[in-house]
């Protein structure tokens, strides 16, 4: 009995102590406290306005929900920007009358990360995702809201695995 004691005490000992410098997000050991976003700029060819704002909006809100780190409007340890470099829509498929079938968004989000504590995790690089939709759809009200979120989601949670999960 006081074996089955000891080993049982040893695997929870274990099991505790592995997930030390884990957490359920995915990010090993954060080395700050604060982080910064800084608004996203809309410089893509084709503007659909107020999609930077929605987009530094969601992008704080990830890492605030995943991660301890707070929230400052300067000098964070960490610091998003960037700027939307591409909003564009494209015929995915065409009818035999030579007419749109499918169409997809597609944008793309260039992010400067730069982390004080640690310059070598540091980088500058484009993130992209696309939204396909019927052709016949026009892309606006609560359908670009849907295809925004979709899009902005999965951005956002590849900055994030970039930067702090490092996927």
């Amino acid at each position: 009995m006081k074996l089955f004691k000891f080993i049982f005490i040893f695997c929870v000992a274990i099991s505790f102590n592995s997930c030390g410098h884990y957490n359920f997000t995915g990010t090993g050991k954060i080395d700050a406290k604060t982080f910064q976003v800084n608004r996203f700029q809309n410089n893509a060819e084709l503007i659909e306005p107020g999609i930077e704002r929605t987009f530094t909006l969601k992008l704080q809100e990830l890492i605030q929900n995943q991660t301890n780190l707070n929230l400052t409007g300067s000098n964070g340890d960490l610091l998003y920007e960037g700027e939307i470099t591409d909003y564009r829509i494209t015929p995915m498929t065409a009818t035999a009358d030579q007419k749109a079938a499918q169409n997809r968004l597609t944008i793309t989000v260039k992010v400067r990360f730069s982390n004080k504590n640690k310059e070598t995790d540091d980088f500058e690089k484009p993130f992209s995702f696309y939204y396909d939709y019927d052709g016949s759809t026009q892309l606006n009200g609560p359908k670009l809201t849907e295809a925004l979120d979709v899009i902005f989601e999965r951005i956002t949670q590849d900055i994030f695995n970039a930067s702090l999960a490092k996927w």
